[in-house]
């Protein structure tokens, strides 16, 4: 299962889609949502989110268990440094090999004083570069201190993220190197607007990993989509979410939408998202396709 995701991430057309688990002692309706639009068929594989924004919902190594024993498709399980210590995120990590999750996004997290629960304190031992180090350690037959285990855990297939703009590109450089080095085997983007940043994007990558010479060159750049049909969300995302940038070609469009009305906007909306969706696919076969579980708008990208 994890060796075609991997193949298909190298040699082919490569989509993967974000599932957030809801605040809910069950997974079973997104199992449902997905089902009805028939999804499983159009896409190499899910993602599932660990606690967003600090809020409370399902966790997500189990979401990922009954993904793929849903679908028979891998699942990529997102981990974070936020809620545990690096002794939660090795035993999280033994637990989730035995049921065949080997798929890791390691993430730093959203800050702790974001929770909906009172009071919440983060852990943040140290920030996602530590879990890639642990993934690494537990590859090579051996937890973070150096003891071996009896039985060699199965291989896990570490990922990563990146901001998708920033002001020098050369500090991505430098983040995806370091990503790199620490053996992720894809660096998923946060969301792009506008087909020039995911070409900035590749050339940063590219040269990012021009500084190994060995397997480290196998890491693939991952382009995260995430489409926007309300105006609020463009502007949301423009003013308030660091290393995003949203075109004013975007906000102007849905702007002159939104006055005419709802529906209109949501069309435009499509329009614009469905046109990057093509645009990135076309020059960089290998997507993330985020839509905070709107399947329906997923469905209608994917077709």
């Amino acid at each position: 299962m994890f060796d075609k995701l991997l193949d298909t991430l190298k040699n082919d057309t490569y989509i993967t889609l974000e599932t957030t688990p809801s605040h809910e002692p069950s997974f079973d309706g997104i199992i449902e949502k997905i089902k009805e639009y028939s999804l499983c068929s159009k896409i190499a594989g899910f993602s599932t989110t660990d606690n967003p924004l600090a809020k409370l919902k399902y966790n997500s190594l189990f979401a990922a268990v009954k993904l793929q024993k849903e679908f028979n498709l891998p699942c990529i399980a997102t981990m974070s440094m936020r809620d545990r210590n690096k002794i939660a995120l090795q035993s999280d990590l033994l637990g989730s090999n035995d049921f065949d999750v080997r798929a890791i996004l390691a993430l730093t997290g959203d800050p702790a004083n974001m929770s909906d629960q009172p009071h919440t304190k983060g852990v943040f031992e140290s920030n996602s570069n530590m879990l890639l180090e642990i993934i690494n350690s537990f590859n090579n037959g051996m937890d973070y201190s150096g003891k071996p285990f009896k039985i060699a855990p199965k291989q896990i297939s570490p990922f990563a993220v990146i901001n998708s703009y920033a002001k020098s590109f050369k500090s991505l450089e430098k983040k995806m190197a370091k990503k790199i080095k620490n053996k992720a085997v894809g660096i998923i983007t946060q969301p792009v607007y506008d087909i020039e940043n995911a070409k900035q994007l590749k050339e940063s990558f590219q040269i990012a990993k021009s500084t190994f010479v060995d397997d480290r060159k196998d890491s693939e750049l991952i382009i995260g989509i995430f489409p926007i049909t309300k105006l609020r969300t463009a502007q949301f995302l423009s003013s308030h979410v660091p290393g995003i940038h949203v075109p004013d070609m975007w906000i102007d469009e849905l702007t002159k939408a939104s006055k005419i009305s709802i529906e209109e906007e949501y069309k435009v909306g499509m329009k614009l998202s469905s046109d990057l969706f093509n645009e990135v696919k076309k020059y960089h076969p290998k997507i993330h396709l985020m839509t905070a579980n709107k399947f329906d708008i997923a469905s209608e990208l994917l077709d």
